[in-house]
């Protein structure tokens, strides 16, 4: 759970509840995924010895990991105990968003984005899938 809710704040604090359901489904849609590990800390930490290249910015950007605003802590703890108790998102209804596998901020455009399909946006980040799920 630790893990879950540092990549909700770290990557999608400043985003709509919504946004950080979002980011929280896209780590556990990649631990159910066969091309990448098998667990949330894993998941979330994967490459992150490699400066600028791992899979969630905060984990290897080089900046200390510090948490700042409790408030937005707890808020991305508690969605992380959520997300995780309803099974990956099935306590919500069923849409496109919940398949997510990536997602990056509006205002980038990687490379790896053309080969994905889009499942929508909210907030700064747009979400995408793999067809492997």
């Amino acid at each position: 759970m630790e893990c879950l809710a540092r990549a909700i704040y770290f990557e999608a604090r400043g985003e709509p509840e919504k946004g950080q359901e979002a980011v929280a489904l896209v780590v556990l849609n990649r631990v159910k995924n066969e091309h990448y590990p098998d667990t949330v800390c894993d998941v979330v930490y994967q490459n992150d010895h490699m400066r600028n290249k791992c899979q969630f910015s905060f984990a290897c950007d080089g900046k200390p990991d510090t948490i700042k605003e409790k408030d937005a802590y707890e808020k991305a703890e508690s969605i992380a105990r959520e997300v995780l108790a309803c099974g990956n998102g099935e306590c919500e209804e069923p849409n496109l968003l919940m398949r997510s596998t990536h997602y990056h901020a509006d205002y980038v455009t990687p490379r790896w984005a053309k080969k994905l399909k889009r499942t929508g946006q909210v907030g700064r980040h747009i979400f995408y899938y793999t067809a492997s799920m």
